[in-house]
């Protein structure tokens, strides 16, 4: 291939910044592109050609260009004379575009010019940015420094501040402490003052300075004036509660509540004058509170009705023991001694105020013991509670209650014991049981502790007199004289309707506690009046009247006893069985009585096995005169048991029961009796019918 000549085209080049020469025309200094063969090239190798062709005979050109035959020396010829032709018209192309070239370049150069400037600017604005923030930095530095002892100092001037305020004494609270009278404001002096010698006490480094040196003194002269002062406003209140007629309770609330930390102040700073104060309240409470209640015992004592002595017992007899002896006062004016009654109001009314006794002595009225116990008791719970909890607002201890209630206590015992000494009412010792079991609860809802003791005291020595008046009781029992008590007289005996009064009134006393120990007694009891009503009736001569007295006693043991509790119980069930036993034996000795042959007979005979024993088969002869005697008197029989049974037997009731029973049973005998005549016999022309009896039975019972 002939080669370009390199000084044409560097000439042509040359004219590129000459736009106004001549067109540039490539075709003349190239000419024809001619491809020779290069004869002078060594033999090339055609080893692996075939391989190549196999692979490249998937090409669409190489196909073509095998398929067409053509030689591949004339096609690569026709491939460079194309690639030189487009080469030329790219030159010729770039040649047209030289002026933009040019005018490009020249752009570019001042660019690059500006650039230049521009990076020597940019350069020396980092500079400056770097210096700017070293500045900043230092700065940065200074202000962190500065804010830190800002704060610093706001942190010394704030305890400065808090010193000063705390340590200096202001001439306001000086006239205050010093000339100003004990109110309101006094009390919030204290306070500041208490907060200032807190603080002169409490920081070691307050011990330390020297503006301690200038105030301490102050301070410890306020401190002397104000202990001082209100030593004796303490003092002057506390002789106020011990005027007459001064009601204690409004004078603590409204006015030595309001004054309090009078006591926190004496407590913290003035230890002595406090224990002194406390001493003389304690004194005065003591003494206000022990007059308060010897005056109302003394008042009380007025109103006691006395219920019982020594000798009102169940087993001793109420006729007069001697010639010169007076008569025991009757039954009737002294049930309150064995009965209940009314007396059980004082547990319903266990929580109303306590009585106020000149209302009483006005209306001349007079109390058992018990009413004036739970009246006394409610003073003092009333009492105890409001002092104690005013002891621990005011004092902030509850171990004054205990030192002022002393005197109160021991006021009250000297009371109660020769009273429960000489208390014979077992019923009223009871209902002071009860009495102090209700106000246990009352103290405990109230959630006052302070009398937990002092109520168990109570409680405690109550129960052994009780036992004591109790087993008194049961000795009578055992120990009665049986000819001084009994009485030709078929009736309820006296000493058996006390013992049932007495046992239906500790039974309701006992249904809401469940006391074991007293059912125990009652049972006792039981016991020792069975033995004694057993031998008053065996002092009768005959065994009727015996069992008429038994029956009589039993029946109206059960409806006292169903008064008291009307399910019954063990005691109630015991008398219930031997009012069944008793009214069977009565029953058989009634008609025994009227109609002895026909129940000898009856039981004798009609009870035989006639058929096991021919020559004991029932006669005619044997029951003609029974069938007779029956059919001539069996309505007079009837009305004579009637009218016995209607005089026998107290409780009418319990009359018309054994009525019924006794005839019930007759018809039974008279059946028996009957069953024994054959259907053929004459004697059927004297059997009175049954429909006879029954109608005549009606007469005498409402129901049948």
């Amino acid at each position: 291939m002939s080669d370009i000549s390199i000084d044409a085209l560097g000439q042509a080049m040359g004219d590129l910044s000459n736009p106004g020469k001549h067109g540039f025309d490539l075709g003349e200094y190239v000419g024809d592109l001619a491809f020779e063969e290069d004869s002078g090239s060594e033999d090339i190798s055609l080893e692996g050609l075939q391989q190549e062709l196999e692979e490249c005979g998937s090409d669409e050109v190489v196909a073509n260009i095998l398929s067409s035959g053509a030689k591949l020396r004339e096609y690569a010829k026709g491939v460079e004379n194309n690639l030189r032709k487009v080469e030329l018209d790219s030159i010729q192309d770039y040649i047209k575009e030289s002026d933009n070239l040019v005018s490009l370049h020249d752009q570019i150069r001042d660019c690059d010019s500006i650039l230049s400037q521009m990076e020597t600017l940019l350069s020396g604005f980092q500079e400056e940015i770097g210096s700017i923030s070293s500045d900043i930095k230092i700065l940065q530095e200074k202000s962190m420094d500065m804010g830190l002892r800002l704060k610093n100092r706001r942190v010394a001037e704030s305890k400065l501040a808090k010193f000063v305020e705390d340590i200096i004494v202001p001439p306001k609270m000086i006239d205050v402490i010093v000339d100003g009278e004990v109110n309101e404001e006094y009390m919030k002096t204290l306070e500041i003052l208490s907060k200032k010698l807190k603080f002169v006490e409490a920081d070691q480094a307050v011990k330390s300075s020297r503006a301690l040196n200038d105030v301490e003194p102050e301070l410890e002269k306020l401190r002397q004036k104000a202990i001082s002062k209100v030593y004796d406003f303490i003092v002057q209140k506390l002789i106020a509660l011990r005027k007459p007629k001064t009601n204690i309770q409004i004078l603590q609330q409204s006015v030595l509540l309001k004054y309090k930390y009078i006591i926190s102040f004496l407590k913290e700073h003035g230890k002595e004058v406090f224990m002194d104060v406390r001493a003389a309240y304690i004194d005065t409470m003591n003494k206000v509170l022990s007059a308060h209640f010897r005056a109302y015992i003394q008042a009380l004592e007025k109103l006691q009705l006395d219920i019982a002595t020594s000798y009102d017992l169940i087993g001793v007899e109420t006729r007069s023991t001697g010639l010169f002896s007076r008569a025991r006062e009757p039954l009737k004016n002294r049930s309150a001694v064995f009965a209940l009654g009314e007396r059980i109001k004082i547990i319903k009314e266990i929580d109303q105020p306590a009585l106020i006794p000149h209302i009483a002595e006005a209306s001349s009225l007079k109390y058992p013991y018990e009413v004036l116990f739970r009246s006394l008791h409610k003073l003092l719970m009333d009492t105890a509670t409001s002092e104690y909890i005013f002891c621990d607002d005011f004092f902030g201890e509850e171990s004054i209650f205990y030192e002022i209630f002393a005197g109160p206590f021991s006021v009250i015992d000297e009371h109660f014991n020769p009273v429960l000494s000489n208390c014979f009412d077992a019923i009223g010792l009871m209902l002071m049981i009860r009495i102090i079991h209700h106000h246990q609860l009352i103290m405990s809802r109230r959630r006052i502790p302070c009398l937990d003791s002092y109520l168990d005291k109570v409680n405690i020595s109550l129960w052994p007199r009780f036992k004591m008046v109790f087993d008194s009781h049961l000795s009578s029992l055992r120990d009665a004289n049986i000819k001084t008590l009994w009485e030709d007289d078929v009736h309820p005996h006296y000493v058996m309707r006390r013992y049932a009064e007495f046992t239906a009134s500790f039974i309701y006393l006992n249904v809401e506690y469940g006391d074991g120990q007293l059912d125990i007694n009652l049972e006792r009891l039981r016991m020792a009046v069975d033995g004694l009503i057993l031998k008053l009736a065996k002092l009768f001569p005959k065994p009727k009247q015996q069992i008429v007295f038994l029956i009589n006693n039993y029946d109206m043991t059960i409806a006292v006893l169903k008064e008291a509790g009307p399910e019954g119980g063990k005691i109630q069930m015991h008398f219930e069985e031997l009012l069944k036993s008793n009214t069977s034996l009565f029953v058989e000795e009634l008609l025994v009585e009227h109609f002895s042959d026909l129940i000898r007979f009856v039981k004798s005979r009609a009870s035989e096995d006639s058929s096991s024993n021919p020559e004991r088969s029932i006669t005619v002869a044997e029951l003609e005169p029974l069938v007779k005697d029956f059919g001539s008197r069996w309505k007079t029989a009837i009305e004579l048991m009637h009218k016995d049974i209607i005089t026998s037997f107290s409780n009418f009731l319990c009359g018309m029961d054994i009525l019924k029973a006794a005839l019930t049973q007759l018809l039974l005998y008279y059946t028996r009796l009957t069953d024994c005549i054959d259907s053929g016999s004459a004697l059927k022309r004297d059997i009175v019918s049954f429909p006879s009896i029954t109608f005549e039975i009606k007469k005498y019972l409402k129901t049948f």
